[in-house]
């Protein structure tokens, strides 16, 4: 194995690293059950710099290692990830605000604006 091939694998190695430690990210954030749009934004810029990554380096990948494929595979399993983490989010979210709403027909207290 040559040098620049060597250096392409290291690189591609580590991208796989961190895919697995945005997985791990976000199944710790499921652990905890926090499912909130703050931690679901992060999850969503990790993935964009993950993205970010992997389109860089597709382009010094002239030689079109099958580590590049591992990661091709990789990342879109992380976007599965994510999306399935929105789900959870946006319905936690919606479950909360489902219970926090009057129900149908409740007279809910009005609040007195002070009039000058």
């Amino acid at each position: 194995m040559g040098a620049f091939q060597a250096v392409r694998v290291d690189e591609w190695t580590e991208f796989l690293a961190n895919c697995g430690k945005f997985e791990d990210e976000t199944a710790r954030e499921v652990a905890k059950k926090k499912f909130t749009f703050a931690e679901l934004e992060e999850e969503e810029q990790s993935l964009d710099r993950l993205r970010g990554w992997y389109r860089d380096l597709k382009k010094r990948d002239v030689l079109e290692l099958p580590e590049a494929k591992a990661a091709e595979e990789r990342l879109q399993a992380c976007v599965i990830v994510l999306e399935q983490h929105a789900e959870r989010v946006y319905a936690a979210v919606h479950s909360t605000s489902q219970r926090d709403a009057p129900e149908p027909g409740q007279v809910t207290q009005e609040l007195e604006v002070p009039r000058e």
